[in-house]
């Protein structure tokens, strides 16, 4: 298994990218960004990408984002191919891609929104705070892309402010020493998070009905 920066001769591999990106959202329930194959290819071709191979063999793939004319930057798209689920492959991706961006943006505040627990975990082992909507990029772009997600209508109706994601925020001018040690307390204080917003808008869906 290999991680390495994505070029134009991984292009060959955007198609297979998109289609489990779209079937992991199904699956999970959860709103995705959906992402076009030419899309995939454009962040290659510009080294703003990582991809997991097993031989020639997909198995993972992230790239970045940068927002506000550099001065944000997210790592979107994280994905891991179904047959090498379960392995820490996407920590291990996350790993790479964080490293990437704060070479290529050593400048860039690096964030993310996101409903997963793990990612929640692998973002905060990173380094990543959490922060309130209004502290990550205002770039209107970015929020666009939110509109293929089935939670959008919270985002709108709450002018931008909240969703069912939780926003992360790694500034390298507050940055400390990122944790190396698992917690299970950490695990809890993500779920109940997750739960007080889920809890949140439904009742708010209800009393709308």
């Amino acid at each position: 298994m290999k991680i390495v920066i994505a070029d134009k001769s991984h292009s060959i591999y955007a198609e297979i990218i998109c289609e489990t990106i779209a079937e992991a959202a199904k699956v999970r329930g959860t709103g995705i960004a959906k992402r076009k194959p030419e899309y995939v290819i454009t962040k290659m071709e510009n080294g703003n990408a990582v991809i997991a191979l097993d031989g020639d063999k997909f198995a993972g793939f992230c790239y970045i984002e940068a927002w506000s004319h550099g001065k944000f930057v997210a790592n979107s798209g994280l994905i891991v191919h179904p047959d090498f689920r379960n392995l820490g492959l996407a920590k291990q991706i996350k790993k790479v891609i964080f490293d990437h961006s704060r070479t290529k943006y050593p400048e860039s505040k690096v964030f993310s929104i996101t409903t997963g627990l793990a990612v929640m975990k692998m973002n905060s082992d990173l380094g990543y705070k959490p922060v309130t909507f209004s502290e990550l990029t205002d770039d209107q772009s970015f929020w666009k892309g939110c509109q293929t997600c089935k939670n959008f209508d919270v985002l709108t109706r709450t002018e931008q402010k909240m969703c069912l994601c939780t926003g992360m925020l790694y500034d390298p001018k507050k940055a400390e020493v990122p944790k190396t040690e698992n917690h299970d307390h950490d695990k809890k204080v993500w779920t109940r998070l997750k739960l007080i917003k889920q809890n949140m808008f439904l009742k708010k869906d209800k009393k709308d009905e």
